[in-house]
C-alpha cells in the first residue's frame, strides 16, 4: 500500500502560466517546421538562439484526407502544448500545411506566435536571418517569466513503454501505474497509449470504462486497429512482440499487453481519444497511438501532455523535444549497464528489496521534482526524437 501521506498530501507544482489557463513545466521557445523543405532553416535558427528547440519532420506536403488532418493536428498540438511559451513557424510557401495557417491556429492559445515563409522573404539564407531576429525577441520575453504554483488538475501525465522485457510487466509498468493512480487521485490526468499493445488485454481494460459506452468504445477501438493491419494484408502478430521483446523473454502479444496495461494503474477509463487529441476529461484517458515509441510520445505531447514516464527493460534512450521523459527500468542488468540513460531504478522489486508501491511512491516524488524543474536524463543527453504517425501513402 502507498504511504498515506503520499496518497493524500498534494505536493506543490510550479510552472509557467499561459494565456489560455494552462501551465507549462518547461518554457521552450519552439522553432517549428511546417514542411520538410523548411527543416534546414528551422535547425539553423534554433542553433543560433540559446534555449530554442527545433522540431523538424518529413511531412507537410503530399498528404491528403485523414493523413493531412493528422499531420496538421499534431503540428498544431505541438505548438499549443503548454511547455512551449512561444512558437516561430518556418514554412516554404507552397506546402499543404501552410505556415501562416499553422501559426494562426497555434495563436488561438494566446501565446506569442509568428511565422517566416522562405519563398516570401527571398530564400533560405534570408529566412534564417529574419527567423533569428524574431526568435531572439521571443527568447527575451520568455527569459523574464518565472514559475508560479498551479493545481494538479492542470497536469497531464503520459505513460509509455519500449524495449520491453519480462521485467516490464512485473516491475516498471506497475510502478508507473501506481504513479498514474496518484496523479489521478490528486486531480490530474494520466494518458494510457499504444493501442496495439492493449490487444489481448482489452477485455480487462474495457471492464474499467466509466460508462458502458466507454467500455464498448475501448472494444471498438481495438477492433478498428486490428482491421487497419488486416486491410494491408498483414498479420499483426508477426511483428509484435518484436525480436527485442522475444530476446527479453516475452513470448506472445497477449503476455506483452497484459504487462503493458499496468501503466494505466487501476482507476476507471474516463475517455477514449484519437491520436494527438487533447483530453476533455480528467482522470485516466486512453489515447489511440501506435506502439512505436517516438510516434506515440509525439501524439501525447501534441495532446497537451506536459511530462511522461517511459519504462524500458532492454534499454531505450529516446526522449521528446518539448516534454521531459522519465526513464524507468525494472531490469537490474539494464540499470547497471545503462544507468546514464535511466532516471529510476525499479529493479529493486525484482531483487526483493522494495515493493511496487514503494517504488511507485519514489516515481511520484520524481514526477513532482521534474515538473518543478529537475532535468531528466533524456533532457540532459539532448534526446529530442519526433515522429508523426501516418495512415496511408504520400502522393
Amino acid at each position: 500500500m502507498v504511504d498515506q501521506e503520499v496518497a493524500t498530501k498534494s505536493p506543490v507544482l510550479r510552472g509557467y502560466r499561459r494565456p489560455d489557463g494552462t501551465f507549462g513545466v518547461r518554457n521552450h521557445l519552439l522553432i517549428l517546421s511546417s514542411v520538410v523543405c523548411a527543416n534546414r532553416a528551422t535547425e539553423m535558427i534554433a542553433q543560433a538562439v540559446p534555449g530554442a528547440v527545433a522540431v523538424t519532420h518529413q511531412h507537410g506536403c503530399s498528404v491528403i484526407g485523414p493523413d493531412m488532418e493528422m499531420v496538421r493536428r499534431t503540428l498544431a498540438g505541438t505548438g499549443k502544448n503548454p511547455n512551449c511559451g512561444a512558437v516561430l513557424v518556418l514554412g516554404l510557401g507552397c506546402e499543404t500545411i501552410d505556415a501562416p495557417g499553422l501559426a494562426e491556429e497555434i495563436a488561438t492559445t494566446g501565446k506569442p506566435v509568428d511565422y517566416v515563409s522562405i519563398q516570401e522573404v527571398g530564400g533560405t539564407a534570408r529566412a534564417i536571418e529574419v527567423g533569428i531576429e524574431k526568435a531572439r525577441n521571443m527568447a527575451e520575453m520568455l527569459a523574464a517569466m518565472e514559475r508560479e504554483p498551479f493545481s494538479w488538475d492542470k497536469l497531464i501525465f503520459g505513460t509509455e513503454c519500449g524495449g520491453s522485457d519480462t521485467t516490464s510487466g512485473l516491475a516498471s509498468n506497475p510502478v508507473v501505474g501506481v504513479a498514474a493512480d496518484l496523479v489521478v487521485q490528486h486531480g490530474g490526468t494520466a494518458i494510457l497509449s499504444e493501442t496495439p499493445e492493449i490487444i489481448g488485454a482489452e477485455h480487462l481494460l474495457a471492464k474499467r470504462g466509466r460508462t458502458p459506452e466507454l467500455s464498448q468504445a475501448i472494444l471498438d477501438l481495438i477492433r478498428e486497429v486490428e482491421n487497419r493491419y488486416l486491410s494491408m494484408g498483414v498479420d499483426f502478430r508477426g511483428g509484435n512482440p518484436s525480436p527485442g521483446n522475444i530476446a527479453g523473454g516475452l513470448t506472445t502479444l497477449e503476455e506483452k499487453s497484459l504487462g503493458a496495461i499496468h501503466k494505466g494503474g487501476t482507476t476507471p477509463v474516463n475517455e477514449v481519444i484519437g491520436y494527438a487529441c487533447r483530453p476533455t476529461q480528467r482522470g485516466l484517458v486512453l489515447m489511440d497511438t501506435p506502439g512505436n515509441d517516438v510516434e506515440s510520445m509525439t501524439g501525447m505531447a501534441a495532446g497537451g501532455c506536459q511530462i511522461m514516464a517511459f519504462t524500458t527493460g532492454r534499454g531505450t534512450p529516446t526522449g521528446n523535444p518539448i516534454c521531459p521523459v522519465i526513464k524507468v527500468t525494472g531490469n537490474p542488468e539494464t540499470w547497471n549497464r545503462m544507468g546514464g540513460d535511466m532516471d529510476l531504478n525499479a529493479s529493486t522489486i525484482i531483487t526483493g528489496t522494495e515493493t511496487i508501491e514503494e517504488v511507485g511512491a519514489r516515481l511520484f516524488q520524481l514526477i513532482v521534482e521534474v515538473v518543478n524543474g529537475r532535468l531528466t536524463k533524456a533532457e540532459s543527453l539532448g534526446h529530442r526524437e519526433f515522429g508523426i504517425t501516418r495512415l496511408g501513402m504520400s502522393l
